[in-house]
């Protein structure tokens, strides 16, 4: 992780308010869990100059990290506007892979071209568990192609999301994290430095924090 880039992704995204921090009203997710943290980064495509530094810096990263890439796919539902961004930028196919298979017509997991053996990587706009990105990747390795890894615009670096890639051995990278966000937050005077220890220890311990 280039670490200019994460902290200048971080503060854009505070900037607009796609990520908002609360630590006295919590947000709940849909887990249940208590979040002193919201992240939407799909506002960023409400921002062209946003918009376009964070699709070209994906596009850089996947030009970097990931050799031989021969198309793209965006993660429902967050990662197909920024999939197809990065798409148009590398000059590259894209697909989208679905939550869940199309209900009705061709019943499809996965829209768009599925060529065999194409090497993929994977777009999303937030890393949090890391289920639903690897159920994507799963998809599309079932189709037949082969996924070289997963590109993101911000990790909240939970253990067991690094756990679950790991165990299915994809590679993510993304352009910004947890630690970089607080970083850039308490320079700009976000956050207190007492928010700072209770937005610490929400990442270390999210299902108990309080």
């Amino acid at each position: 992780m280039n670490k200019s880039v994460a902290h200048r992704v971080a503060a854009h995204l505070l900037e607009i308010e796609a990520i908002k921090l609360s630590v006295k009203k919590p947000f709940t997710w849909a887990s249940g869990w208590k979040s002193p943290i919201y992240c939407d980064n799909r506002l960023s495509l409400s921002y062209p100059k946003i918009r376009t530094f964070i699709k070209e810096r994906l596009a850089d990263v996947i030009k970097n990290e990931f050799e031989g890439v021969e198309a793209i796919a965006g993660v429902a539902t967050a990662g197909i506007p920024q999939g197809a961004l990065v798409a148009e930028v590398l000059g590259l196919p894209f697909i989208y892979v679905r939550s869940k298979p199309k209900e009705h017509g061709m019943t499809n997991m996965i829209e768009g071209k599925v060529s065999k053996k194409q090497k993929v990587v994977m777009v999303e706009d937030l890393i949090s568990t890391g289920g639903s990105s690897i159920k994507a990747a799963k998809a599309v390795q079932e189709a037949g192609m082969k996924v070289l890894g997963m590109a993101a615009i911000f990790t909240y670096g939970f253990e067991v999301a690094k756990e679950n890639f790991a165990k299915e051995e994809i590679k993510v990278v993304t352009l910004s994290d947890y630690a970089s966000m607080l970083e850039e937050a308490t320079a700009l005077k976000y956050i207190s430095e007492k928010e700072l220890i209770s937005l610490k220890a929400w990442r270390v311990d999210p299902e108990n924090w309080k």
